[in-house]
């Protein structure tokens, strides 16, 4: 629950803290074997599971896939180092999958069930009994209470909707019910289990289970052994950081915030987004409706993803403009050849764009806003003794506006209104993979021609991604006062709008990508 700090919230932000702690100061394997003890107290005011044996478990998972390493085995009985060596470098990006389920952490939720509470009254009306169509529900006599015989269930819903006492709920195993495209299955002995030849890394399973069962590899060691070395390494941040740490960290003050960090310097990823703009708008008004009979954006790599496997007959409607992040870092690169580039996003579904073989030679990690938070908190940087720079914010008004749903789309229309104002532009967009998937179904029957589609794997845009820290209407309001803020309104009248047609040799492989 974004903006809440839970102990999900306290669970995650120590592991965070500790691996890029345990970076920074250095130490071997038997330091990092130490960090479940260190970070477990046997106070049961601060315990969060049952057994202090059982929370030192599922937190030495957190640390290995934290590490960028994968969970062992459910009958594994090897120290949480087994496997560090081939993590502790640089260059090492995950091995798939992105997204795991600790099984010893999952608390096997029912899947999908219509439930009595106790809120029952034992009523003489029952209309809940009478209004049921597989006349599944029975009256104990001796109180009067309804009960319901969940193997003849279909969970249709009609009894709770007629009960004048709100008694009758429906529950859901909440990482099915966040998953969009039904890549939550259960194994043998209850436990939820991701299908990853269904999954796209969006993050919506991770942010929606309460028992911080689901986890996400990350490369927070291999930055900061990067950031230690004589190589520079550069961040670049997505235009959803917008308020994501608070008031104290600033426009202004971000450059000496990443310093503290021992980043080279920081550049604003809404750049990349303006450019990106540029390119789309130029592809749609080439292609659509001569080409293709619609386009889709390509910046939310999820939804990119979904609409290639699951539509493939219409992959090439996808755009075939890079995404802000890439573009941005090929900037970067063109004016620093030698530098590393760390992407700092709200978003899973990066690391997974930032894997492929077109890409990694540009991105060289990708961290979230949590796992920043994490190595502000392990260098001791407090955002209110920093020093005020040049301000970070460079890019158009429309590029901060990629953070918010439908932000991208209007970056497009805008740009074509420009540049061709008697030009009429249908847009459409759909927020959250089932809606996504609605929306692609839509346009192959034939109800969109000629529009352009604007897809986003996280309800409410990027400011709602698995990695952020703020609710979705803080992350709003913010994005909305950096776009106030922001020096242009248009990316055509951005200043690294003459850069695009170096930086968009596209290579084959990309536009071929599926995964």
């Amino acid at each position: 629950m974004k903006g809440i700090y839970t102990d999900k919230s306290r669970i995650r932000h120590k592991v965070f803290t500790e691996v890029a702690r345990f970076a920074y100061e250095g130490g071997g394997k038997e330091v990092l074997n130490e960090l479940p003890y260190k970070m477990t107290i046997h106070d049961d005011e601060d315990s969060y599971r049952p057994s202090i044996f059982l929370e030192r478990a599922i937190i030495g998972e957190r640390i290995r896939v934290a590490m960028g390493m994968s969970l062992r085995k459910f009958t594994e009985h090897a120290p949480i180092s087994k496997g560090i060596d081939e993590s502790m470098i640089e260059e090492r990006y995950y091995e798939p999958p992105l997204i795991d389920i600790i099984p010893f952490a999952c608390h096997t939720c029912p899947e999908k069930r219509v439930y009595i509470t106790d809120g029952c009254q034992g009523c003489l009306e029952h209309p809940c009994k009478e209004v049921c169509p597989k006349k599944c529900i029975s009256i104990d006599r001796r109180g009067g209470r309804a009960v319901i015989d969940q193997d003849a269930c279909i969970k249709c819903g009609r009894c709770m909707n007629e009960c004048n006492y709100s008694a009758i709920i429906k529950q859901e195993r909440p990482c099915v019910k966040a998953c969009g495209l039904g890549a939550i299955e259960e194994d043998e002995f209850g436990h939820a289990t991701i299908n990853q030849d269904k999954c796209v890394s969006c993050g919506m399973c991770l942010n929606s289970c309460p028992f911080a069962a689901i986890v996400d590899k990350g490369q927070i060691y291999q930055t900061i052994q990067a950031l230690k070395s004589d190589t520079p390494v550069y961040a670049i941040v997505a235009p959803a950081i917008a308020g994501q740490f608070g008031k104290e960290l600033t426009d202004i003050k971000m450059r000496d915030a990443f310093a503290k960090l021992g980043f080279e310097d920081v550049m604003e990823v809404a750049i990349g987004a303006d450019l990106c703009t540029i390119e789309e708008s130029e592809h749609f008004m080439e292609q659509v409706p001569e080409k293709l009979p619609f386009m889709c954006t390509s910046c939310c790599p999820a939804w990119s993803i979904m609409a290639k496997t699951q539509f493939p007959e219409y992959a090439d409607t996808v755009s075939m403009a890079l995404t802000p992040m890439v573009l941005t870092a090929r900037l970067v690169k063109k004016q620093h050849p030698e530098c590393k580039i760390a992407f700092i996003g709200p978003c899973l579904s990066k690391k997974h764009e930032a894997s492929r073989h077109s890409v990694k030679s540009y991105v060289d990690f990708v961290l979230t806003f949590e796992e920043l938070a994490g190595m502000f908190h392990a260098k001791n940087v407090d955002f209110n003794d920093l020093e005020d720079g040049e301000p970070l914010r460079k890019a158009s008004s429309d590029g901060f506006g990629f953070a918010v749903s439908g932000g991208v789309a209007q970056a497009v229309v805008n740009h074509i209104k420009r540049v061709d104002p008697e030009r009429e532009v249908n847009v459409v967009k759909a927020e959250g993979l089932a809606d996504c998937v609605k929306m692609m179904k839509k346009a192959a029957a034939g109800e969109y021609d000629g529009y352009l589609l604007e897809g986003m794997a996280c309800p409410g845009g990027c400011v709602a991604g698995a990695g952020t820290l703020q609710p979705i209407n803080k992350g709003t309001y913010s994005v909305g006062v950096a776009m106030k803020e922001a020096p242009v309104e248009n990316a055509v009248d951005s200043q690294y709008a003459d850069l695009l047609p170096v930086l968009e040799h596209i290579q084959e492989e990309l536009s071929k990508e599926t995964e």
